[in-house]
């Protein structure tokens, strides 16, 4: 089942919507033993059992207990075990625990979900239930799931790539290698300065940090028409760009002589041919596919050393008309910062964005195995800059001369 259908059908139909993204979520599980759901080998990384458990419980916290008069809950300790950050609620599991705990056990993670879905269901099939307020947290709450579908195929990817069998999520699944625009002639699109609309328009879903639209003022810039690929990214190993400071800020060199670091997250050197760690299994790099799992340092870093820049996420908003974008996501040289009219909501729902607003930076697009609706040119991702277990990659970005 493929998530499509759900994410056009979201604010529709909402049992139907609810029912398919909470399928594909079991779909997304089916290649999985239970010895997959429990190890979490870094903090940035959630066990697999956490994942669906923790948006599980966003529905009971969120809507059941606010919406089903006198619900009782499936477990009282699941609060503090499947909480992931709202303090609102109350305390939780530190993050670096979640994959410490041995119960409760797989099976019963899937008898709560089969639970909470049942509730669900039975809510959103009494009348006058549009009224309520209820459907906007349905559709908060689906879409959430969404990120979370994507995060259970990163968070798999990197447990799968710290065992020394390297074990395949599905076989033959290596939506990495998609080439797509990244094996196009390279070119760029030149931008006219000017006045720009930024943030999200129209009546669909956005989140919170999406808003509100405002005006900015670019200067004229050009922007790639295609992602930094493989090959070229190569070029910069083999040129000595991991071994050259003037390329890196400085937090990025420290994070690259701390850490060891020589070249993109998974990838493997043997026989002098570069292989990578792929959910489909180690396999042999595809040189024309868009290079994946970089940093904001190591994006930074390979831009300067082309002599070009990293697009602001404001250059990459006015200008996404002029190019191919959905294989990953790509960093900006923006931080993460709110938009002038920003508003937390009241409540937990208030924690969702605004707090992280600090020490992060932006990125836009999508990728591979970005859920469908999640992929509108508006659509803020953010991350330290030192991560890269996600599906990142890189366009390059230049400021015209003045004529």
């Amino acid at each position: 089942m493929q998530p499509s259908t759900a994410t056009k059908t979201i604010g529709l139909d909402l049992a139907k919507s609810f029912r398919y993204v909470r399928q594909y979520t079991a779909y997304l599980c089916e290649p999985l033993k239970t010895e997959d759901y429990i190890p979490q080998p870094i903090v940035d990384v959630s066990p697999a059992r956490w994942n669906i458990a923790h948006t599980t419980w966003f529905f009971e916290e969120m809507i059941l207990k606010k919406f089903v008069p006198n619900y009782k809950v499936f477990d009282e300790s699941f609060g503090f075990l499947f909480n992931s950050y709202y303090n609102t609620i109350g305390e939780r599991t530190p993050r670096d625990n979640r994959g410490a705990l041995s119960r409760p056990t797989v099976a019963e993670v899937f008898t709560y979900r089969k639970h909470v879905d049942e509730k669900v269901l039975e809510l959103l099939s009494e009348p006058g239930v549009i009224a309520t307020g209820l459907p906007e947290l349905v559709v908060l709450g689906l879409n959430h799931e969404q990120q979370h579908q994507e995060l259970l195929l990163t968070d798999l990817k990197y447990t799968f790539s710290v065992n020394p069998l390297f074990p395949a999520y599905r076989e033959g699944f290596a939506p990495e290698e998609m080439s797509g625009p990244g094996a196009t002639a390279v070119g760029s699109s030149d931008c006219e300065g000017g006045i720009y609309a930024i943030g999200h328009i129209g009546d669909g879903f956005c989140f919170d940090n999406e808003l509100t639209r405002h005006k900015v003022y670019l200067n004229d810039f050009a922007i790639s028409n295609r992602l930094v690929t493989n090959v070229e990214f190569i070029e910069f190993i083999d040129a000595g760009g991991y071994r050259d400071h003037r390329f890196w800020h400085a937090e990025g060199w420290d994070w690259v002589n701390q850490n060891g670091i020589d070249s993109p997250l998974y990838w493997h050197k043997f026989d002098g041919e570069w292989s990578h760690f792929t959910l489909g299994g180690l396999r042999k790099l595809p040189l024309d596919a868009p290079v994946c799992h970089v940093s904001f340092y190591e994006a930074a870093a390979f831009a300067e050393w082309k002599g070009m820049r990293l697009p602001t996420e404001f250059e990459w908003e006015a200008g996404n008309e002029q190019f191919a974008w959905g294989k990953r996501w790509e960093w900006t040289n923006s931080a993460y910062l709110p938009y002038p009219g920003f508003a937390k909501a009241a409540g937990a729902v208030g924690e969702y964005n605004g707090k992280f607003m600090i020490n992060q930076m932006v990125l836009r697009g999508a990728s591979v195995v970005t859920p469908e609706g999640h992929s509108r040119p508006s659509y803020r991702n953010f991350f330290h800059p030192h991560l890269r277990w996600q599906f990142t990659g890189i366009r390059l970005a230049q400021s015209e001369p003045p004529a």
